[in-house]
């Protein structure tokens, strides 16, 4: 025998098809208690099981949040996405994720699928970039609003999209004057791409935090490169072999900050003596790395947990999170 079908249902229950499914099947439209038990009950009777795309259907989205991440590799985005995940699991969603590799056709290529799928929410995570054109995003989301769909950023704000930020000027700031204060004068920065919203943010807030104590950094002591790991040990590289004792290294996320302090130790240099790191992030990673990365903590998870709540609120507000600096061996002057 093959699954009991939703006629099959509405026959044992001597209701009309129309009225089976809007029981069954999640229709905003209301059926009387009555018609509704007994539909209830010639389902249990049947062992039917309601049918997930006709529910989303009806409703008009189903159960599912997509989640669109950058490089799911990426420490940084991993603890948002377990953020997004825990939040979603606990409010009884299921998430599908999907990755962008940073080019933008690709993010609208998932929003796309995802709005094919009737998810209810779209959860974005991801840097702007200075440059991107923000009228095709705007128009996907638009529409998927039109049709029911929410979607919430952790990025910078575009246009009215409810939003997440990490308030990276601020902190970076913070970090600049606490390494400041700890008696550094002399700074670099392994800024990461020029063009990144955040990689730009981060950058200015530390050129800020330093003037505040009247401090600066020379521009040929700002690197550019990747975001990752391998940008980090790249950038220290070129660094080195102009300023072979740069002082205190800024990296702007803990990922290059790993890749400078590797690059730092083939130099034959002593991290936290010879040398001083700091990045910022402060992912789990760094329980493990000696001497400790100096760095700003960040509650990625929380991130990814006010995402999730943005997605279901009527009227959602923007989010900025803050965090905190966290001194440790690698930035510990020398004597």
């Amino acid at each position: 025998m093959g699954q009991p079908t939703l006629y099959e249902v509405a026959d044992r229950a001597g209701v009309s098809l129309a009225t089976a499914s809007r029981v069954l099947n999640g229709s905003t439209r209301k059926v009387g208690e009555a018609l509704r038990l007994r539909v209830m009950a010639a389902a249990q009777e049947l062992h039917y099981s309601a049918n997930g795309p006709a529910q989303a259907m009806a409703r008009g989205h189903n159960n599912t949040v997509g989640l669109i991440v950058t490089d799911i590799a990426d420490p940084y985005f991993t603890q948002i996405a377990a953020g997004v995940i825990e939040a979603a699991e606990e409010a009884g969603l299921v998430v599908t994720m999907g990755t962008t590799g940073g080019e933008p056709d690709r993010e609208l290529d998932h929003l796309g699928g995802f709005r094919s799928q009737r998810a209810s929410g779209v959860v974005i995570v991801g840097s702007r970039r200075h440059g991107d054109r923000i009228e095709p995003l705007a128009e996907h989301l638009a529409s998927y609003g039109q049709h029911g769909g929410r979607v919430v950023l952790v990025s910078q704000p575009v246009g009215e999209i409810p939003c997440v930020e990490v308030d990276n000027r601020k902190l970076a700031a913070d970090l600049a004057r606490a390494l400041a204060d700890q008696g550094h004068r002399d700074f670099a920065v392994l800024a990461g791409p020029n063009d990144l919203v955040t990689s730009r943010d981060r950058l200015h807030g530390f050129r800020n935090g330093l003037r505040s104590r009247k401090l600066a950094v020379d521009a040929d002591r700002v690197l550019h490169g990747a975001f990752t790991r391998d940008g980090g040990h790249a950038s220290m590289k070129a660094l080195l072999a102009k300023h072979p004792r740069p002082g205190c290294v800024f990296a702007v996320n803990d990922v290059m900050a790993l890749g400078a302090m590797a690059a730092a130790e083939e130099a034959g240099l002593r991290i936290g003596t010879d040398v001083a790191i700091a990045g910022f992030d402060d992912i789990p990673t760094l329980a493990d790395v000696r001497p400790g990365l100096s760095t700003v903590r960040v509650p990625l998870r929380q991130a990814g947990r006010e995402a999730v709540r943005l997605l279901s609120e009527p009227d959602p507000e923007h989010v900025m999170l803050s965090g905190e600096v966290v001194l440790r061996a690698s930035t510990t002057p020398a004597e």
